[in-house]
Formats: C-alpha cells, structure tokens, sequence
C-alpha cells in the first residue's frame, strides 16, 4: 500500500471531516472533476486531430446500485495514467486542473473560462459518504487502465486493470448508515437527481442517471434520465430571448407564480468578468419583512453552483432582488463554498446595485402604473434604505421613494412636488397619520391647504425618521405640520403676536392647569375652523414619540407638546370668559381640550375615567 504524499495523515482527515459545510457537496465536487476532464480532452481537440470526439459525445453519466450500496461517477474524458493517478490522487491538494489553467494562460489557446478545479482537493470529500473509493482510469491515447483504491488515510494502491475506453469510473461505496447520518439517501434517484439540478444543473455535458426501477408488479428495469439543462438560459444570446423564457425560469428558480417587475440581464467585462441575471419580484415573499427572510443571490463559477444565496451581493434597501452571477473569475476558497477575496464581491455589488437602481428609475419614469404596484409590495424597505446607516444611502434613493399627495391624491416623488411647487413656498411639507383619509383630516393642515401648499402624507412608521435623516430635497426643507416654525408671513407674524399679547394671561393660565403635560399654550396660525391642535418643538416629532414608545428601552421619549388653540373660534370666546367668571371650569375645559388634541393626534387618553367625568359634569 501506498502512503498518501503528506506530512502527516492528519491533512487527509481535514479534508475529509473539517473542510466542506455540508456532505452533500461531494457529488458537486465529483461531477465538476468529470467535466473538468473532458474540457481538457475537448481543448486538446481544437489542435489534436487524433481527438475524434466532438462536443455531442461527451457525457458524464452516474449509476446507483442499492444491493452493492454503490455510486459510479464515469466520463469521457481525457483519463489518467498511473503517473497522472499517482501524482493527482496520491499528493493531497495537487491540482492537475490549476496546472492546466496556468498552462492555457500561457498560451493563446484560453478557453475564454477557467475551469473549476483549483485546489485539488474536492476529490477527497468523496470520503465524507464513503469507506471505500476506486478510480478506474485510461488516459487518452494509451492501452493500458490503472486502478486506484483507497479507504482513506491509511493510504491507496494502484494496480493495472481493464478499460475499453478512455475516461474515468469513481466508485464509492457508501458508509453504513447511523443515527445521525442517513448515507443510503445518496442511492435514491429522487435525491441525486435533486443535488444535480441544485448544483451542477448548468455543467456544459449531458449528465445522465441510470438506475433500476421496480413497478407494482414486481418488475424491474434499468432507467436512464438526463437530470441538466446545460445550456444556462443566463449564458443564451439576450436576443434569443423573450419575456416569456425569462418569466418562465424566474417563476422556476424561485418559486414564484407571478412575472417579475423587471429583468436585468448583462455581462460586465473588466478587473472581474460576469453574467448577471436579475428579477424584481413584482409581490413581496410572505416572510419577506421578518427575520426568516434571507436575502442574496445564487453565486456560480463557470456555471457550478458555489453559494445558495450570498448576501453580500446585494445591499439592505436592494434586498428584494432575486437572481445570481456567474463568474469565471472568483477566488474560492479550499472548498469552494466561499470566497477568498471581499474585493472581488464588493466590486460586483456595487455594480449589481448601480444596475438596479438604473432598472428601477427606468420603471418609474416609463411604466408609473407598474412602479407604483411594485412600490406598493417594497417601497417600506426602500424607505428604511434611506434612514439605515445614517443616511448613507440617502442620494441613492431619494429618488425611488413615493408618497401620497392630499393635493394630486396619488403618489408623487419628491422631484414632482417640488417642481408643482407655487411661488412663495419655501419648504416641503409633510403630515403624519395612520391613513391618507385620516391625513386630510387633522387640522394643523387647514392653512396651508388654504394657501393652495401641497402636503405629503406620512403613513408608514419609517417615514419620519427617513425625512429627518434626508433634512432636504433639491434646496427644500423638509417640515412637519405638527412642527413648530412654519414659514409665516409678515402679516400673520403681526396678527399672533397681537392676539397673543391680548390673551397673554388667559394662555399662562391655560399652561399651568396643563403643566406636565405641554410645554405651552399659544395661539394657532394653524387653524381655521377647529379650535385645537397639537404640535411639537425639538427634533422629536409627536409622530416619533409613538413609534418609539413601542420599542423596548424608548419609554422616555416624549416629544415636547405645544397646544396651539384658535382664537377666532368660539371656543377661544368661551374661554375667555370663563377667565373672568370661572376659572375653576376654565382649567376643566383646558383638560378637556388637550384631551381633545389628543384623540385627534391618535394619541392615548391619559385619564378615561376623568375625562369621563368631566363631560358628564358639563352635561348636568
């Protein structure tokens, strides 16, 4: 017996037991080795006439046998001798696939993608599912087979054997199954038909599956099944293709039942060459705004599946985006099951969010009715894109984002309400409310909507927080409603400050039977028929103190509350009044009226049963 060419056996064992992340990666490795052996034979042809063979002869063929609990990986492909063997299988981490690459890259005969095999040492993680595995081989050209045998780290043999063709025969005979570990499922067709189409679906040769059948009756028969398409539909001329082919393989790859809002297919050539093939699904997943939700794209080399979905291809806001690349050009690690270099993902990402970012303004400005469905299903994670790492990703998106306009009644972007903007408006102006309907409601919008200002309608938990972190639009300021500061003319500045100097007493006595609970109390410039309103000072809107008061740690958040109250309503008469006559009912009504502001606001009551009391003291 022949000991494996290492420093010590333990190298043979970490391949086996340390390297690969899940088992099932052994039949990958395995068929990438066959397809990797036939390249060279079909390089080879390109300038060796003696190579007969052309492309529709190759073939990787697999064979299950439950009774021998056996499983045949055989090709077509260049073989080896009992040099090639010894020097491949008996070195552990050789590479005869790298050799190759660097030897084509020599030379002006570059198959235009590198081959997958780099390491060498994916052949060995045939050991993970079985105690025993053999290599019949014939090198091209050459009458004689060899025969290599191992059952692991103990080392291998390798005798001269029978071969009537060129090409090589892997068998591994499985491991007995365990408790933990079910090894006889690598015999089922079902499941090696599955680990195909997951991993190798896109090998350039036919890959087909003989097993034997048994009907109902008892009978049996051989079966043979080609389980890949080859030809990725990624790989096809864009030309070729119609809405529907894209359609189809998007609702096939993912699992969808509805066409995606768009299809971005391109390669990118440079420092790393790729194809990409994107979808924007047109609904979002069920899961797609919880923790189970995984973002990413299918990650290929030369078209062998190396990661399900690498989340680092794509950002946070961009998250939604299905699809995958394939690459000649990534560095892999040992097990190829992630890369070497973050260089390498960070210049495909940025890329890859360029390219959506141009498919999703194209949408926007050529297909309004499809963006708006699609913003429907993902405008929320668009939004917190915009308020994620302190805005950093904020001029990227601020111009994908929508919200509803109580002038227009639809959606607008923040370009088409600055560009309706009359003369004299200074600000973009927003209001927070749990529905558009409840929006056109509050009254801290009744002036502006007199003096023909558009506002925009909040409604989404996110959306403050992503307006304060973008400040302004184009030059605009950003401003609340319910905010303190809005713009005033001349004349109105004159008109408050006198109303206000007039009932200077009334509104310090207004402010001491609310203390604790406003700040203030002022005369509106908001309103006109209602005669109370809430609004805030500081930087903490009455908005933003609802949504971090249902956040864990955030119970002190309070916004700093101004009752602003109209002086040319009744209300305001009656009170005045009371001043002189009843003060005693007056602080009653004040209680009232912030409780009033309140339920407007949808803010909680902080006294029911008071409150309760109250109305039933007047009404008597």
């Amino acid at each position: 017996m022949r000991q494996f060419k290492t420093e010590s056996k333990r190298v043979l064992d970490l391949m086996i037991n340390s390297v690969y992340t899940h088992r099932e990666i052994f039949l990958r490795e395995l068929i990438s080795n066959s397809s990797d052996a036939i390249d060279k034979l079909y390089f080879r042809s390109l300038t060796d006439d003696s190579v007969a063979l052309t492309r529709d002869d190759y073939a990787i063929t697999l064979e299950l046998d439950k009774d021998a609990r056996t499983l045949r990986i055989s090709d077509n492909g260049i073989g080896m001798d009992e040099d090639a063997l010894n020097e491949n299988l008996g070195v552990i981490a050789h590479s005869d696939t790298r050799a190759f690459n660097d030897e084509l890259a020599k030379s002006d005969q570059s198959p235009g993608s590198r081959l997958v095999g780099q390491f060498g040492v994916g052949f060995y993680s045939a050991f993970m599912v079985s105690r025993k595995v053999t290599v019949l081989s014939r090198a091209f050209g050459s009458q004689k087979a060899y025969l290599w045998e191992s059952e692991g780290v103990e080392g291998y043999t390798v005798k001269e054997a029978e071969k009537p063709a060129h090409g090589t025969e892997i068998t591994l005979t499985l491991k007995e199954d365990t408790e933990d570990e079910k090894y006889s499922e690598y015999l089922d067709p079902y499941r090696v038909s599955r680990l195909v189409k997951q991993y190798s679906d896109y090998i350039r040769y036919p890959i087909t599956l003989d097993f034997t059948s048994t009907d109902k009756d008892g009978n049996t028969e051989i079966e043979n099944r080609t389980l890949n398409s080859m030809i990725p539909l990624w790989r096809k001329n864009r030309n070729e293709l119609t809405p529907e082919d894209y359609g189809g393989f998007y609702k096939s790859k993912f699992g969808d039942f509805a066409d995606p809002a768009f299809t971005s297919h391109y390669s990118a050539e440079g420092a790393i060459s790729y194809t990409a093939l994107l979808f924007a699904p047109s609904q979002a997943p069920y899961n797609f705004y919880s923790r189970e939700y995984e973002k990413g794209l299918q990650l290929y080399a030369n078209g062998v599946l190396i990661m399900d979905r690498c989340a680092d291809l794509l950002p946070d806001h961009f998250g939604f985006v299905r699809g995958l690349i394939d690459s000649p050009d990534l560095s892999l690690n040992i097990s190829r099951e992630m890369l070497q270099h973050d260089r390498q993902l960070k210049s495909i990402a940025k890329s890859i969010e360029k390219k959506i970012k141009g498919e999703l303004t194209s949408m926007l400005e050529n297909d309004r009715e499809k963006y708006e469905s699609f913003f429907k299903a993902f405008g929320l994670q668009l939004k917190f894109g915009l308020y994620n790492g302190f805005g950093a990703n904020a001029d990227q998106l601020k111009d994908l984002v929508l919200f509803r306009s109580l002038a227009k009644e639809k959606p607008v972007t923040f370009k088409e309400y600055v560009e309706a903007m009359p003369e004299g408006q200074e600000a973009i102006y927003y209001v927070s409310a749990e529905t558009p309907a409840k929006a056109a409601l509050m009254p801290q919008t009744e002036r502006l909507r007199e003096k023909g200002f558009d506002i925009l309608c909040l409604t989404e938990d996110v959306d403050e927080f992503a307006l304060k972190i973008l400040r302004a639009y184009d030059g605009k300021e950003f401003r609340s409603v319910s905010g303190s500061g809005l713009d005033l003319t001349d004349e109105e500045k004159k008109e408050q400050e006198a109303k206000s100097g007039e009932n200077k007493d009334l509104l310090s006595f207004l402010g001491e039977a609310l203390t604790g609970k406003v700040s203030k109390v002022v005369v509106s410039t908001l309103l006109r028929k209602h005669p109370v309103c809430l609004t805030s000072e500081g930087d903490l809107s009455i908005e933003m103190e609802k949504v971090l008061s249902h956040m864990p740690g955030s119970e002190g958040a309070k916004a700093e509350r101004v009752l602003e109250l109209n002086a040319d309503h009744p209300v305001f008469a009656a009170m005045r009044t009371l001043f002189v006559t009843d003060r005693d009912k007056l602080a009653m009504y004040a209680k009232l009226l912030y409780t009033q502001a309140l339920l407007i606001e949808g803010l909680p009551i902080d006294d029911p049963v008071a409150f309760s009391d109250d109305i039933c003291s007047l009404m008597v």
